[in-house]
Formats: C-alpha cells, sequence, structure tokens
C-alpha cells in the first residue's frame, strides 16, 4: 500500500467535517499515513473491551479514541478561526511553511 502524505501533523487543531462527531473540534494525537487515518482527541470514541492485566487488574471496558479518515477533518486557521484548506509556500530561507488560503497567515513556523 502506498503512502499518502498529508498536510496534518501531531497537535493540530481540527474540526470534524462528516460523521457522528461533526462540528466537533479537537486535537490530532496521532497521524496514521499509511492508513490515511488520524486520532482526533475526544472524537470517534469507541468501547474497548480490556483483559486483566498487571497495569489494570481489574480489566474492564474502557473508552478510546478510534482513527478517522484524513478526508473527514479540516485543520483549524489560528488567526481566521475556521477550518480551512490550506497550502505550502517556501520561504526565502528554504524552509516551507503552511498557510491558510483564506487569510494567508502562516500555521506554523
Amino acid at each position: 500500500m502506498n503512502t499518502v502524505s498529508t498536510k496534518l501533523k501531531k497537535d493540530d487543531k481540527v474540526k470534524v467535517i462528516t460523521g457522528k462527531d461533526k462540528g466537533k473540534i479537537g486535537k490530532i494525537l496521532k497521524v496514521i499515513n499509511k492508513k490515511s487515518r488520524v486520532v482526533v482527541e475526544n472524537i470517534n470514541v469507541v468501547k474497548s473491551h480490556q483483559k486483566p492485566s498487571m497495569k489494570n487488574p481489574q480489566g474492564g471496558i474502557i473508552d478510546k479514541e478510534a482513527p478517522v479518515d484524513f478526508s473527514n477533518v479540516m485543520l483549524m486557521c489560528n488567526h481566521c478561526m475556521s477550518p480551512v484548506r490550506i497550502k505550502a509556500k517556501t520561504l526565502e530561507d528554504g524552509n516551507k511553511v503552511r498557510v491558510c488560503r483564506k487569510c494567508n497567515e502562516t500555521i506554523d513556523i
């Protein structure tokens, strides 16, 4: 399977645009490029049955975040406070940065 490059990174703030959690905003905890998915804080929470272990001797049912597809989330711009598409821009010193298409502000440095 080919890996898909994404413009999303860990600790980015994203908004869910489709699915059962539509409209919710969360922080990316993990990016899974091989499967084109991201794990977002408090989004797509599922029940998971846990066997008893040394760490959790009781076992039981726990809540955890399941991965969501890249296409179901949009990056939130800190400047214009809305979900935006982004573009890449090369600075004079040769570094690449992500830029908001609405307000042309750099998202990261």
